[in-house]
């Protein structure tokens, strides 16, 4: 039995409820590409509480922000991670949640958070944004994920991560949650067919909400039905507010990709 001193003991380790680590497997892939050559690359997946044989379930892939870097497997459970961890969300929404890791000094996408205006997209992703999608196709593969619904999201430079993963392989996804980051809105009519929900803080000054507001902006243009949620004085931290909503989970699980 955990005693107080060993409670408090994992939340300053891990920065995160201790039952968050033991409901997410730790997993890692071999990825070669770039500065890496057969390097290990580890992330966290946690898988509904009851599969039923013959059942496919969702997977939810998250992109975590610059704080949660490391090589730790544990500091990107935050946020999104914890809270589906909880046994009332585990219940109502059972599904797989793919939490990759971004190495230390990197990032998803190479591009100035500060910026208010945007980076075109380059020619290739990065390698921590392709070892990403090469944890996600093992999912896929391993897993009786329903390709149907798979969802993605992410927050701050997982923000931007989620942008460019969208527009980058669109097909692939039911729907788009980006949170406080910013994409190239060049790619706008890659996007636009994608059910998408946006959060920002209208008092952000880390990643400017101008840099969500273009990119509705150009979606709209490009035909799209983007919805937007500017949460007037919140700062960078609208991650909070968006994920506690039932109404995103239940918009969200809603969401199936058309054959």
């Amino acid at each position: 039995m955990m005693t107080f001193r060993s409670l408090a003991l994992c939340g300053m380790l891990f920065s995160m409820p201790c039952f968050a680590a033991d409901v997410y497997d730790a997993m890692s892939i071999s990825y070669t590409g770039g500065e890496y050559e057969n390097a290990t690359f580890e992330y966290r997946l946690m898988r509904p509480q009851k599969l039923v044989p013959g059942q496919q379930y969702p997977l939810v892939v998250f992109l975590h922000g610059a704080g949660e870097r490391g090589e730790d497997n544990a500091k990107q459970l935050k946020y999104l991670p914890e809270m589906m961890a909880q046994a009332g969300r585990r219940q109502a929404y059972p599904c797989f949640l793919l939490a990759p890791q971004c190495r230390s000094g990197k990032q998803w996408v190479d591009v100035p958070w500060v910026d208010k205006q945007s980076t075109p997209m380059a020619k290739q992703p990065t390698d921590q944004l392709q070892a990403a999608i090469a944890m996600l196709d093992r999912t896929l593969k391993e897993e009786p994920v329903d390709a149907r619904r798979v969802y993605l999201t992410g927050l701050s430079m997982g923000g931007y991560g989620t942008w460019e993963l969208a527009a980058r392989q669109p097909q692939r996804f039911a729907a788009v949650v980006p949170i406080c980051g910013g994409g190239d809105e060049r790619q706008a009519s890659r996007l636009s067919a994608l059910p998408i929900w946006a959060f920002h803080g209208g008092a952000d000054n880390v990643v400017f909400p101008i840099r969500s507001q273009k990119m509705v902006d150009a979606i709209r243009a490009a035909g799209g039905k983007i919805q937007y949620t500017q949460y007037p004085g919140v700062g960078h931290n609208s991650w909070n507010q968006a994920y506690r909503s039932d109404e995103l989970l239940k918009w969200l699980f809603a969401q199936r990709r058309k054959p």
